[in-house]
């Protein structure tokens, strides 16, 4: 089967992702553009070929999709989930702009490109889901966000989502329903346990379909995640706390987590020495910002080397940013805009192979026990 993604595909994943409404006429695919500090490189190049792809694809067929699109550019803002500038550009044909190239006289308010395109997707370098989930709070909008797709990521648009979404919206009910989880990781150092607070959150469900404004999430999708509890009620911190191993090529680092933030480093070694100046230098990079449960892997996909679809696979955890998932930090707990971070860890054998999901235990309020993963497997039944 192709890699690409032909017109009617097109049409029927905009139709299926977003199941458009007789009175919204158009659709925005955001790329972001390089420049001088993050210079291009071959995927992103790809990847903003693939954005100009599709828009000519789908205008070709506007009729029958019933909606026009609009390929709209922008600068990077330089990491991942960073707020997003104040003006957007829209792309008549040809070329692609550098970004010295664009004429500010010519752009419009990401508002105004809001107000006339209900449905966006992000083929972005830099993860644009945080500032897209905020936007869709106050703006009537719904967003795809495809941080780092790339054209191997296209068989994962083609699985099917209705047993993904099954699956997702079976381990976000379990997530509503429980006060904590209990990690055990097994690593060459030794076992690592982790307990992670649930207290006070919902979860949330990101199965593939965004039909109704006010949502943005990621596609490909199949993951159901949450916030842990972050300790913002007064008289009442986080309960987080433990060992959270992350392997980094061939070493291994382990971070001390108390009150759902990483203090210090346990590890020895280049990675581990970097990230513990990390965490002195950004605090809120320590952040236990999710929790969550990707299901593809049960589909065949396997990992590619980008969080975009790998992290849909099975369990990741990750730190930094959290309010866009209705947790407390936000950009106002980091030093600058451009050092505003949610940076995923997947834990599957590809990503980590020598950190060892051994279980992972749900402590549900009415004081029973769920074994969520065993042997880094589910072993709920779905």
């Amino acid at each position: 089967m192709s890699e690409a993604l032909t017109g009617p595909e097109l049409v029927a994943l905009v139709r299926r992702v977003f199941q458009p409404r007789p009175e919204e006429k158009a659709l925005a695919i955001l790329v972001d553009l390089p420049d001088a500090k993050v210079p291009d490189d071959a995927n992103w190049a790809a990847r903003r070929a693939i954005a100009a792809a599709w828009a000519a694809e789908l205008n070709a067929h506007r009729a029958e999709l019933g909606l026009e699109t609009h390929l709209a550019v922008y600068p990077n803002v330089h990491t991942n989930n960073g707020d997003l500038p104040e003006r957007v550009w829209l792309h008549g044909g040809g070329p692609l702009p550098s970004v010295e190239a664009l004429d500010p006289a010519a752009s419009v308010s990401f508002a105004d490109l809001y107000a006339g395109h209900p449905i966006l997707i992000a083929l972005t370098k830099f993860s644009a889901t945080a500032p897209l989930k905020l936007a869709a709070k106050t703006h009537p909008i719904r967003a795809a966000t495809m941080p780092g797709f790339r054209e191997d990521m296209i068989p994962a648009l083609r699985l099917d989502y209705t047993e993904v979404n099954r699956r997702v919206n079976l381990l976000k009910d379990l997530l509503d329903r429980a006060e904590g989880a209990a990690f055990r990781f097994a690593t060459p150092a030794g076992s690592c346990d982790l307990q992670v607070d649930l207290r006070h959150r919902t979860g949330h469900a990101s199965g593939g379909l965004l039909p109704q404004p006010g949502v943005a999430g990621n596609l490909p999708s199949g993951e159901a995640y949450i916030v842990p509890y972050e300790g913002e009620r007064p008289g009442d911190p986080s309960r987080t706390a433990g060992v959270m191993p992350v392997q980094f090529g061939s070493e291994v680092v382990r971070y001390r987590i108390e009150g759902n933030q990483a203090l210090e480093v346990l590890s020895e070694g280049p990675k581990s020495r970097e990230e513990a100046a990390l965490l002195a230098r950004e605090p809120a990079y320590g952040n236990l910002a999710e929790l969550g449960l990707g299901v593809l892997a049960a589909f065949g996909v396997k990992p590619i080397g980008e969080i975009l679809l790998d992290e849909k696979l099975g369990l990741h955890l990750a730190f930094g940013r959290s309010d866009h998932f209705g947790g407390q930090v936000g950009p106002a707990q980091f030093s600058s805009p451009e050092a505003v971070i949610h940076i995923d860890r997947v834990y599957v054998p590809e990503t980590q192979p020598d950190v060892k999901v051994v279980s992972v235990d749900l402590q549900m309020g009415d004081g029973t026990t769920v074994p969520l993963m065993r042997d880094g497997a589910y072993s709920v039944g779905f």
